[in-house]
């Protein structure tokens, strides 16, 4: 699954526009790596997404194309 589409369906980034900016910008890591949208996202990724001062770092434990607004906390942990 695509990283920008991740961040939307898990619910971190609320639009998946926002998500496609961010990684343009080099805001969002995958495993260390600045990360374009269209970069692919496996369980078990370690990901970081910077927004001014505020870092927010997390592992992805599922990847689901279709997650119910209850179950989107369980597609990641946040570290």
């Amino acid at each position: 699954m695509r990283i920008d589409k991740f961040l939307k369906v898990s619910r971190v980034i609320k639009r998946r526009t926002v998500a496609n900016d961010a990684c343009d910008a080099g805001r969002v890591t995958i495993n260390g790596k600045p990360a374009k949208a269209s970069a692919e996202i496996k369980t078990g990724d370690v990901v970081e997404i910077r927004f001014g001062e505020h870092l927010t770092k997390f592992e992805v434990l599922a990847v689901k194309e279709v997650v119910r607004k209850e179950e989107a906390g369980l597609m990641y942990k946040m570290l």
